[in-house]
């Protein structure tokens, strides 16, 4: 009983902070590891052709699965 109590106030703890920092605009999650610049770059050699994405992920620094999401990211803004 004294755990679950415990565990609650710990909770609450949480949630409270949370909405602290979301007021002061502090919690944003995950940093890019891409920076606007580096994905449009990106965007501009896969549109290109001549690198795999796997070499485009290492020239990068990135996962191929980074680079998928940011291509579709940008065909996506393009579509729109």
């Amino acid at each position: 009983m004294v755990a679950e109590f415990e565990a609650d106030l710990i909770r609450l703890r949480t949630r409270e902070g949370i909405k602290v920092a979301k007021a002061k605009g502090r919690l944003r999650g995950k940093k890019p590891k891409l920076n606007p610049k580096q994905e449009a770059h990106l965007v501009k050699l896969h549109e290109a052709g001549e690198h795999t994405t796997a070499e485009l992920g290492e020239l990068f620094g990135v996962a191929r699965s980074t680079v998928y999401r940011t291509v579709k990211r940008a065909q996506a803004s393009t579509a729109s």
